[in-house]
């Protein structure tokens, strides 16, 4: 008798739910990326090297991301909750509060104009700089670039946003507190702010421009970070796309001088049918005075990549990938060694 009346209860509730407009417009999802990587310097902490945050162990199976998503879209308002675990969580969130390393994002937002598609956002978000998010089966390639890996992937703070009638045009200004931080860390104060300038030339053509400026170092540094990311993203056909990517930044290296770092990426992908794509990716990360990537040694991080991934969709929701990559440094950093090499496989699963 009692499970009969607690399914009737199931019963009114779903009819209820589906029937509560505003319960229909929230969303859930699910993301899972399982992966196994080696790595031919063969580091015996099963860690990979120090500037890389995803896909971070070697020679072991390992999740880099599990995450579950709510959202909820309104005529007028707007929310996002992203709960996560895996390698990505604990690598690039691990100098925050232990409350925090499990968000991925936790934003709301409100429309501010009639007239206007203008929107004020506030909590934490993906980052606006870069094209490569946290969400591999999102990205041409398996793992990311240097670029990406050593620039935020999210952000904490306020964010004004336009997107005109025809949605071509993107224009984003924010109020945050810090580079990749969810708490601003005590030494402090001062605050960051964040710009981008997103436009679709047309349905083929994207371009982008980001900047980052404020700090990553104690106020008594006295120190001034500024970033400015653009990359473009050209896709001619359905089976054919580019993406070349350029970040520079200036801070600074010691207590009274600044240097500067700079990275460029190219990649091109091709599908080879519906199910199957491959892609190559070049790349060079130049910070000698060490202000992003450090080493100890003489040159800093001065670095070309390349890599090539073979991906195959089994189906809509389910994706294989593996990549091999390369990397050559001036300085001997790989295990006393110029050169790393490694192989990563993965699937990933969207629900």
């Amino acid at each position: 008798m009692k499970i009969r009346f607690l399914f009737f209860i199931v019963l009114i509730s779903l009819q209820a739910f589906s029937q509560n407009d505003s319960l229909k417009k929230l969303n859930f999802s699910a993301y899972g990326e399982f992966y196994y990587s080696y790595d031919f310097s063969n580091p015996q902490n099963h860690e990979k090297s120090n500037f890389i945050y995803n896909h971070k162990r070697h020679n072991e199976l390992n999740a880099n991301l599990l995450l579950l998503k709510a959202n909820y879209l309104d005529k007028n308002y707007r929310a996002n909750l992203g709960l996560m675990a895996g390698n990505y969580a604990q690598y690039n969130l691990s100098s925050e509060p232990n409350w925090a390393q499990f968000i991925y994002e936790a934003n709301v937002g409100i429309k501010i104009s009639k007239k206007y598609n203008l929107w004020l956002d506030a909590g934490i978000f993906p980052s606006h700089i870069g094209f490569e998010s946290a969400i591999s089966a999102d990205c041409w390639t398996l793992t990311r670039s240097l670029l990406a890996e050593n620039s935020p992937y999210y952000e904490t703070g306020i964010k004004l946003g336009y997107t005109s009638k025809n949605e071509k045009l993107n224009i984003s200004a924010l109020y945050l507190n810090g580079w990749q931080k969810i708490s601003k860390p005590n030494y402090i104060q001062r605050p960051s702010f964040g710009t981008q300038l997103n436009y679709k030339l047309s349905n083929k053509l994207l371009l982008n421009y980001s900047t980052f400026l404020g700090t990553d170092k104690p106020d008594s540094n006295k120190s001034f970070r500024h970033f400015h990311n653009v990359y473009f993203q050209y896709e001619p056909t359905n089976k054919f796309g580019i993406i070349a990517g350029f970040d520079i930044g200036m801070d600074k290296f010691n207590s009274t001088t600044d240097g500067t770092w700079y990275s460029p990426v190219l990649i091109i992908k091709k599908s080879i049918n519906e199910k199957t794509k491959i892609a190559i990716r070049g790349e060079y990360y130049s910070d000698p005075k060490q202000i992003i990537i450090t080493t100890g040694t003489t040159n800093g991080f001065q670095t070309y990549g390349l890599s090539s991934n073979f991906d195959y969709d089994i189906n809509d929701k389910i994706k294989f990938r593996i990549e091999g990559k390369m990397f050559h440094s001036k300085d001997k950093i790989f295990a006393n060694e110029n050169n790393n090499y490694s192989l990563t496989t993965n699937v990933t699963i969207k629900l």
